[in-house]
């Protein structure tokens, strides 16, 4: 198989019809020998009755349905394992992921790269909040990373096969794939598009999970957390020693108001720590445990 093209989708009935109509000619204009891979994430609409009846007409087009909704990146993960291209785009599946720049990454995937990234140049329909959450977290996460992570970009990109072998083998729970994949250290270019408004419907990312995917990037590529917590742990305990022996060799007597100021910010501190190392003790334990990063409920994948 020259292509595959992996795309998770929860609740997106609505933009199946549209995004398969506008995928084919796209991928067919650089090769025949092509699958689609769409990947059912607990979708509770009629998604995955879509999904058949497209795949139906066509044989090239894979479905597969998880047992319930675990997550955009684990859904990504999921198509990638069945995946069997040379190479493999992912891409979300509500066209704001124009299929029309396919063409443009697998040229640029055929003279050398073997990941290339489609980068943002602007967000259309997006909110104000959206756009500058995101683009200071892409530039503070590659500052305190160790790992070069691209900015701007998102999980439309397309990856050689051997890169994908790798991902396969990565057994991280809490997984970041844009982190993960830079991390890999492989040659990569990129692909400058505009970023579109959805097709139709509104985004399933809600604001806790675009947190949680926030933190699983700086957890996973940071130990700046665990530092600063170090760091701002000593310059307050140098402060408390010094205002403790002012107070008892009676050379700067301190208010009372301001000890117990001192107190409760210092308690606050240690429960921001207790949690910062609940959070990593917590991703451990969660990795102990070795259950699937998903179920597959059925599929026509073979």
């Amino acid at each position: 198989m020259k292509l595959s093209v992996v795309v998770p989708v929860f609740n997106e009935s609505s933009n199946l019809d549209v995004l398969y109509h506008r995928l084919v000619p796209a991928i067919e204009s650089i090769t025949e020998d092509f699958e689609l891979i769409w990947v059912n994430d607990g979708s509770h609409d009629d998604s995955l009755k879509k999904m058949k009846s497209l795949a139906g007409q066509d044989s090239r087009l894979k479905w597969i349905d998880l047992s319930r909704n675990f997550g955009h990146q684990k859904a990504i993960s999921a198509g990638i394992d069945f995946a069997s291209g040379q190479a493999v785009v992912t891409m979300d599946g509500d066209l704001q992921d124009p299929p029309e720049l396919i063409p443009e990454l697998f040229e640029k995937w055929q003279s050398g790269f073997d990941v290339v990234y489609a980068r943002r140049t602007s967000r259309k329909g997006e909110k104000i909040y959206k756009k500058v959450t995101a683009f200071v977290f892409y530039r503070l996460l590659r500052w305190i990373s160790s790992v070069d992570i691209p900015t701007d970009v998102g999980d439309f990109r397309i990856i050689d096969q051997k890169v994908a072998r790798v991902l396969k083998r990565m057994p991280e729970r809490n997984k970041y794939l844009r982190g993960q994949i830079a991390w890999m250290g492989f040659s990569f270019g990129f692909v400058s598009f505009e970023r579109d408004e959805r097709h139709t419907g509104s985004s399933a990312y809600s604001f806790g999970q675009m947190v949680n995917l926030a933190l699983n990037g700086i957890f996973g590529f940071s130990k700046l957390p665990i530092r600063l917590l170090w760091w701002v742990s000593g310059i307050l305990m140098f402060f408390t020693i010094g205002g403790l022996l002012f107070e008892i060799f009676d050379l700067y007597p301190l208010p009372q108001s301001g000890i117990i100021l001192s107190l409760t910010f210092l308690f606050s501190l240690q429960w921001a720590g207790l949690a910062l190392i609940g959070e990593y003790i917590y991703r451990l334990f969660d990795a102990q445990r070795q259950r699937p990063d998903y179920i597959v409920n059925e599929t026509n994948c073979t």
